[in-house]
């Protein structure tokens, strides 16, 4: 098939009706003519290109659709075959879909397979590697896919193509493509083949494709598995030729499937491979072990409790250490943490670490290791001494308090992370209460650190949070504090307001300082410095002008100027005016952080005048613009502002219905609609979306709090027993958001969850098993 054969047809398509990522795909014919260049540079730009249009991060559109005959056309000619048939292969994978009827992707895929089978007998292994993983994710479109328009049933059978290659094929990752695309086609007549390839005189890519294939076929968990998985560790190279990027842990993904078929027959299996795999020798494989029980305690809620007596065994280990110190700071502090948590061994070793005692250091032979050692919080763990023994510390903090405190004040400059887990999350201005007790040396030597003009930044914010967490024990750090004011302008202000006493010089100091910092203050801590003033003395004057000052600025100074603003309540009242003025124009296009500062405006309103009738205006021209996903948080603002204006904002009640439909906007509209007062069969009618949005992990906090306002006699049986799955289920309800938060957060919202089972009529206590989902 020469070049004109290939791209005949190409400009009669309908480029400019279809879209892809960057909207009108007018551009990709000439993309596909470039990818036929003789020119490697160019032809790779043109795939690079595509992969950016056509499978934007996995999502494919009704351009993918028009440009997947010339794909494979171009495949079958010879035009960068193995390149092609992966886009291919990855196109028809993919269940992301946009702007085109559900698998009418894979459909298009399916319909050019009488192209692609033939190249499973190409002379080149990566394109019979590339024909086997379109066939696999392909196939499966043969059998529905006639039933979209422009696609056929092919003549010959995709099944019977690959298990006639399979008979011959030499080359071990194509067999272990071949074997992964029989089973994605056809699991039970796969079976035979999977169990033959864990031959332990085979090789080891299709040993390890044979372990995945007999778990994707569904077969029972056997000694067999267990020992070929322990003996082909580390697999990560087995894997590296393969084109399946979510297997690319191999180790990682047998236990994935074994958890998520969720029966405790197959959580035991899984936990007995981890702790097989973490007490085997070599480091490469100690590391996979490790990285895989991190997976694990990130999706199970048991596995840290069984695991983590196996995982403090490696602390000693230099080229484990990290990799473990980085789970154990994701766990430690909730009872995820099981035994381990509370067990003085661990605290044993951690403040070994923590000294420099046991601290490990890495060679050149732990390279492998060290690819899984750091933290996902964004500091930089070195695997060094000082590195390590941070980390252990910031462990520590959470395990023995006490003990970390002391550790702490011996060397405070040298211990960045564990002084920031120990000041608590920062978000939003605020911080989560830390429980480091205020020992005498670590106030002493936190104090020694604010008196450094040097220390700025990052060092000084968790300085003046920790402090803020002691309250008035540390108060005989306020001169320090003061000094350090124009160093930590927006978070020293509310730390002078927790330490200050009730009366006296001292206080009549910190108030002095605090007015001079709203007057002539670094600019951005003026409402800081206002608003802590006002708690502490109730004098609005300040924080008024900073409020005036704010609502002249940028979107975000006049959303923080309102949320301000909403704290004077009556004592803002000649605010007013400059508050309306700040609202954006209804209907014009607002951009979502206008949107978002409406609300806050709104609010305000209301917190000052006590009327509601013009925040519900607002609240009603924000819900009416909105558009695609971009408004998620938005509508939950919107609708949580909802909530507390009550029966006032009933004319809102037809928009907050039409939005329970969106998982993330459920539960604040339903928390809305209570509060606005409905009907019983109304309220029954809430309780499925609640619970889906719980379910997704789209806002599971604030469907635990609808749920409970809904009340008992709005669930039925079968509600009763999802929330009890949510409550003691061993699969996690939370799984993103900040990485070293998730397993916390998820163990906050299961004693939520029990809670609300018991006070919905569930349980009287909280079960202490976690049971299947």
């Amino acid at each position: 098939m020469d070049l004109a054969d290939v791209l005949a047809g190409l400009d009669d398509r309908p480029w400019g009706d279809v879209e892809h990522a960057y909207g009108s795909a007018e551009d990709v014919p000439a993309v596909l003519r470039a990818l036929a260049d003789d020119d490697p540079e160019t032809a790779g730009a043109a795939l690079h290109e595509l992969y950016g249009n056509i499978w934007h991060q996995g999502t494919v559109y009704a351009a993918t659709v028009e440009a997947v005959p010339f794909l494979a056309r171009l495949a079958a000619a010879g035009y960068r075959s193995a390149d092609v048939l992966v886009l291919l292969g990855s196109i028809a994978e993919s269940e992301d879909e946009y702007g085109v009827p559900r698998g009418a992707c894979r459909a298009a895929v399916a319909a050019q397979l009488p192209l692609v089978l033939p190249l499973l007998d190409a002379e080149d292994a990566q394109v019979r590697q590339g024909a086997a993983w379109v066939c696999g994710h392909a196939g499966a479109g043969e059998r529905t896919g006639a039933a979209l328009e422009g696609t056929r049933p092919v003549s010959e059978g995709t099944w019977a193509a690959l298990e006639r290659r399979w008979v011959v094929e030499g080359e071990p990752v194509v067999r272990a493509e071949l074997l992964a695309a029989m089973v994605r086609l056809d699991p039970a007549a796969a079976v035979g083949a999977a169990t033959a390839a864990l031959d332990p005189t085979g090789p080891a890519e299709l040993r390890l494709a044979g372990v995945l294939g007999c778990l994707d076929a569904g077969l029972p968990w056997s000694a067999v598995h267990h020992d070929t998985v322990l003996a082909l560790l580390p697999a990560d190279d087995l894997v590296s030729g393969r084109f399946d990027e979510g297997r690319r842990e191999p180790l990682q993904a047998v236990v994935d499937i074994l958890l998520r078929r969720a029966t405790a027959d197959d959580r035991e299996a899984a936990f007995g491979l981890l702790e097989a795999a973490l007490a085997l020798p070599g480091p490469d494989a100690r590391a996979e072990a490790v990285w895989a029980a991190d997976h694990a305690c990130m999706n199970s809620r048991s596995a840290p409790g069984r695991l983590l007596p196996s995982l403090v065994r490696l602390l000693g280990d230099p080229s484990a250490a990290p990799g473990v110190l980085s789970l154990l700071g994701k766990t430690a502090g909730g009872a995820d943490g099981g035994a381990a948590a509370g067990d003085g061994a661990l605290a044993d070793a951690l403040a070994g670490l923590a000294t420099g005692a046991g601290a490990a250091t890495s060679t050149d032979s732990d390279s492998a290791a060290d690819s899984r050692s750091g933290t996902s919080t964004g500091n930089a763990i070195g695997s060094g001494p000082d590195g390590t023994a941070d980390q252990a510390l910031a462990v520590l903090v959470a395990v023995a308090p006490e003990r970390a405190a002391r550790l702490l004040a011996v060397d405070l400059p040298g211990r960045p992370r564990a002084l920031t887990v120990a000041a608590g999350e920062r978000g939003l201005g605020t911080a989560r209460a830390a429980t480091l007790p205020c020992a005498s040396e670590l106030l002493d030597a936190v104090r020694r650190r604010l008196a450094d003009p040097g220390v700025q930044g990052n060092e000084a914010i968790d300085l003046a949070l920790l402090l803020t967490s002691w309250g008035t024990q540390a108060s005989a750090a306020i001169p320090e504090l003061l000094d350090a004011l124009p160093r930590v302008p927006l978070v020293g202000p509310k730390a002078l307001v927790a330490l200050s006493p009730a009366d006296g010089p001292v206080r009549d100091r910190v108030e002095d300082r605090l007015r001079e910092a709203a007057r002539k203050g670094p600019e951005e801590g003026r409402p800081a410095a206002a608003h802590a003033l006002f708690e502490l003395t109730g004098d609005a004057e300040p924080l008024r002008t900073a409020v005036r000052s704010g609502l002249a600025g940028k979107l975000y100074d006049i959303r923080d100027a309102a949320r301000r603003g909403a704290e004077l309540g009556s004592a803002g009242a000649e605010l007013v005016p400059a508050l309306r003025a700040s609202l954006g124009d209804p209907g014009q296009g607002r951009t979502i952080p206008r949107l978002d500062a409406d609300i806050e405006l709104a609010e305000a309103l209301w917190r000052i005048t006590g009327e509601a009738d013009e925040s519900v205006r607002v609240l009603a021209s924000v819900l009416a613009e909105s558009d695609g996903p971009w408004f998620n948080w938005t509508g939950v603002r919107a609708a949580r502002l909802a909530a507390r204006l009550g029966p006032a904002a009933r004319p809102l009640r037809p928009v907050l219905e039409s939005m329970l439909d969106t998982p993330l906007h459920a539960p604040a509209c339903a928390l809305a609609l209570l509060a606005i007062g409905v009907e019983d069969e109304t309220r029954r009618a809430l309780v499925d979306p609640v619970l889906n949005s719980a379910e997704h992990n789209a806002d599971p906090d604030t469907a635990l709090e609808a749920l409970t306002s809904l009340g008992g006699p709005a669930l039925a049986q079968d509600q009763l027993n999802r929330l009890t799955a949510l409550a003691d289920g061993d699969r996690r309800v939370v799984t993103s958001g900040l990485e070293h938060q998730i397993i916390r957060a998820d163990e906050r919202l299961r004693i939520r969850a029990r809670a609300a089972l018991s006070a919905l009529g569930g349980p009287a206590e909280a079960k202490g098993s976690i049971v299947a989902p």
